[in-house]
């Protein structure tokens, strides 16, 4: 295996690629380049295909940096031992005073973190992985504390026009809003993955194949392939959807819960998935209670599930979920997600919660005019105001704006294009 030569092609084909691509700052990108000011590691981890790779070149893009790829099928067979030698060849490649470097899904070669850790100390270190137990293993045991990792996400809204050409900090002419509104329409069918825009839905497809086979089914050696498969399948058809794992079993055709909550977890490892637990002060109501699933994009969810296509009200849903696990991961990590449901049945959508306080109660609803608010929801959110004592109450819809007095509650609508271009999106 001539490492060097392999190391050598895989900076050309990937700086070719970089070249010929329309290519934005993520905007993560910052906070990234702020933890690598002095030698330190950085995980990068999110779902397949959703940019981990350009944002670290992005990072390094103003500095010599040294790049590999172990996911190439020519580093196959590679072996902790042999770790020392790919780092002579970057050294030969770009000087031995080289700094910085991309270890582009790491995880491939068994034993890696010994080798990782042993850099950290000298070298300014980008570890990429799709797998968010990447680092609960040894390098967690090494480092303790002394890593950061950063969540990425495919394309928000704001990095969707950003990469459309279209500026959206300033104030929107109507004919703007009217464009702006169009484009979110397709970004709310259609989703947010970097490539979808280069290739289409069909890539789309495609990803959610390797996500469930290559990241979950492969990595997790899971015998029962086809049972694996219905349950992500139903899962990400039913975004935005309660369940329970019990409930799941005939799903799946397992007989057992336990299995249920462990493939759901490989999925949610794996960035496909994501659930929110219901709200409750007693923690073991939280974790008997039914949970409520959300799929990572949207144009994953559209494109595996005809149903969930007909309704956008769940598709607006989903996309307020991922936008709010995105906002957290990027910018408030200190903020928790629930969802509301009493048994009156009284529910919200969103509980956001920050230290003992919850800090805003989040309803969405596909509506466009007054006379299209459902009071069910509007009382629901008055109800779970009373009980948890917060004031700021939004509701997210499709087109309608207004603040309106409820049953002594103030509660605000916003547009969803309006509320995804928050200057500050931090909620």
């Amino acid at each position: 295996m001539d490492l060097k030569n392999i190391i050598e092609d895989q900076r050309a084909e990937f700086a070719g690629r970089i070249r010929e691509s329309r290519i934005i700052e993520r905007e993560v990108a910052e906070g990234v380049k702020e933890y690598l000011q002095h030698p330190n590691i950085v995980a990068i981890l999110g779902v397949r295909r959703c940019g981990k790779s350009v944002l670290s070149w992005q990072v390094f893009s103003h500095s010599e940096f040294g790049y590999v790829d172990f996911s190439d099928e020519r580093l196959e067979g590679l072996k902790a031992k042999d770790m020392n030698d790919t780092l002579l060849s970057l050294y030969s490649l770009h000087g031995k005073n080289l700094k910085n470097i991309i270890l582009d899904e790491v995880h491939e070669v068994e034993g890696w973190e010994r080798f990782v850790s042993r850099l950290r100390t000298r070298h300014r270190i980008i570890i990429t992985g799709s797998n968010s137990k990447m680092l609960s293993g040894e390098l967690s045991t090494y480092l303790t504390g002394r890593h950061m990792r950063f969540a990425l996400f495919p394309f928000s809204f704001r990095e969707v026009l950003r990469y459309e050409g279209i500026a959206h900090e300033k104030t929107l002419t109507t004919r703007e809003q009217s464009e702006v509104v169009s484009i979110l329409d397709d970004y709310m069918k259609n989703g947010g993955f970097p490539e979808r825009f280069l290739f289409g839905r069909a890539i789309v497809r495609q990803t959610y194949e390797d996500i469930v086979i290559k990241d979950v089914v492969l990595r997790a050696d899971i015998k029962k392939q086809e049972n694996i498969r219905r349950l992500a399948r139903y899962l990400v058809s039913n975004a935005s959807s309660e369940f329970t794992y019990k409930s799941l079993k005939s799903v799946a055709g397992i007989n057992r819960s336990a299995t249920i909550s462990y493939w759901t977890s490989l999925l949610e490892d794996a960035f496909l998935v994501f659930k929110l637990e219901r709200f409750s002060p007693k923690l073991k109501e939280q974790i008997l209670a039914p949970k409520k699933i959300y799929c990572v994009d949207n144009g994953i969810a559209n494109a595996i599930s005809f149903k969930i296509s007909e309704n956008r009200g769940k598709l607006m849903e989903n996309l307020v979920a991922v936008e709010l696990l995105r906002r957290r991961n990027y910018w408030n990590s200190d903020l928790e997600l629930f969802y509301f449901r009493d048994h009156q049945q009284h529910e919200v959508d969103f509980v956001i919660k920050e230290g003992l306080k919850v800090k805003q109660l989040v309803q969405v609803s596909y509506i466009s005019g007054k006379d299209e608010i459902e009071r069910r929801e509007l009382r629901s959110i008055v109800k779970a105001s009373e009980l948890l004592k917060c004031k700021d109450l939004l509701c997210i819809t499709w087109g309608y704006e207004a603040e309106e007095d409820f049953k002594g509650k103030r509660i605000k609508f916003l547009p969803l294009w309006k509320w995804l271009l928050l200057q500050n999106p931090a909620p």
